[in-house]
């Protein structure tokens, strides 16, 4: 019985093929639209974790100022100094220590230029940021402590300037100083912000203070702490000793802060979730408006269809067969819209990701659930017109022209 009446809601479908379209192109925007953000939103979710992941464990920022939430400046912002990374080297908890401190600088190579980030660190810095010289190699330490004009570039940089000709060993005008390339970085891509991280040139620390930056400052310290200890201790250690340095009485705040990578991360991901949700949410409302031009077709349909209604209880047709070949159409009319809603959400959601450069997470419970819903909107919005036709009277049904 119940075959018999889905081959007879198909074939109605047929039979008004634009209108049945027309009909559940709601729900397949509300069904592709919410599948499209929510694997967005996951896949943004997964780049966060890699790219905390790439940064390793045991990861510790220390900033100046107090920390703060949301845009607007630090309080007490109190730049570092070299010699507070090199203390907070000597702990026993931490194995290495990158202070930067950065600029936006020219950089130029025959008649090719572009404006860049420029990041004074040392050979710790790769380590810590998970980031391989594929090409050339480190800073030495003669470089480091005597100021060299050295430098390794981002492979945005190198394109930029050289094409795909090999960099090492070639010269470079950063602002007025001719710097030697002495090593290629791999590929980042894009950061959870956006920005393209192979867009920079790191050159040793005291280089950048003293001929670009024209500042001893430290803008912030990386600290690897060592393993075996856990972030917690290796935070209250850095504290206390950056307290010391900086001088804070007892029971004054810090004019600094220091955060784990992994803190970082679920922040990120919280606020990425919580807008996943709501975007989502949003979308889902085209559902119920899809709901809505289901049960206002099926109604025409019940209209259209009264003097064939009246017919088939007339010669012995039940109420209820009535209403469950109604009720039928309608499900399968929303089912086709999830069923189409979800190709299109899981296309849209595949497109997006290769242009964000962010991997392709699809959630089967996501699909499931998005095609379920669907489902349950026929049977809600096609309870009622389906009840209208089952409760026609056979006499007033069939005097219907």
């Amino acid at each position: 019985m119940i075959w018999e009446t889905v081959r007879l809601a198909f074939r109605t479908i047929r039979r008004n093929l634009l209108r049945s379209f027309l009909t559940v192109l709601g729900i397949v925007i509300g069904v592709a639209a919410v599948i499209a953000m929510v694997t967005v939103g996951q896949g943004s979710s997964a780049a966060v974790n890699e790219n905390i992941e790439a940064l390793g464990t045991n990861v510790l920022l220390v900033r100046p100022g107090r920390p703060s939430q949301g845009p607007g400046p630090r309080g007490d912002l109190v730049a570092f100094s070299l010699r507070d990374a090199e203390v907070l080297a000597e702990l026993p908890s931490v194995w290495s220590v990158a202070p930067q401190v950065r600029t936006t600088q020219q950089v130029i190579f025959g008649n090719n230029n572009r404006s860049t980030s420029i990041v004074g660190s040392n050979a710790d810095y790769f380590q810590l940021q998970n980031w391989k010289i594929v090409a050339g190699r480190n800073f030495t330490a003669n470089e480091e402590t005597g100021g060299s004009a050295a430098c390794i570039i981002g492979q945005t940089v190198r394109s930029a300037l050289f094409g795909n000709a090999d960099p090492v060993g070639s010269t470079i005008r950063v602002q007025s100083i001719s710097c030697q390339v002495v090593g290629l970085l791999g590929a980042k891509g894009a950061s959870n912000f956006g920005q393209d991280q192979d867009d920079t040139v790191i050159m040793p620390i005291r280089t950048v203070q003293r001929r670009l930056a024209g500042s001893r400052d430290v803008s912030n310290i990386s600290v690897g702490l060592a393993k075996g200890i856990a972030t917690a201790d290796g935070i209250r250690e850095v504290s206390a000793l950056m307290r010391e340095r900086r001088r804070v009485p007892v029971g004054q705040a810090d004019n600094f802060s220091v955060s784990d990578s992994r803190e970082f991360a679920t922040m990120l991901s919280g606020v990425n979730d919580v807008l996943t949700g709501l975007l989502s949410s949003v979308a889902a409302v085209s559902l119920l408006v899809g709901g809505i031009g289901i049960m206002n077709i099926m109604l025409v349909s019940v209209t259209e269809r009264t003097r064939e209604i009246g017919i088939r209880l007339a010669i012995g047709a039940e109420a209820r067969q009535v209403l469950m070949q109604f009720l039928v159409e309608a499900v399968v009319l929303s089912a086709l819209g999830g069923a189409i809603g979800i190709g299109v959400g899981l296309g849209i959601a595949a497109v997006a990701a290769s242009i964000m450069q962010i991997p392709f997470v699809p959630s089967p419970a996501i699909v499931a659930l998005a095609f379920g819903f669907s489902a349950l909107v026929g049977v809600v919005f096609g309870y009622f017109p389906a009840r209208r036709a089952a409760r026609l009277d056979p006499i007033e049904a069939l005097r219907h022209q």
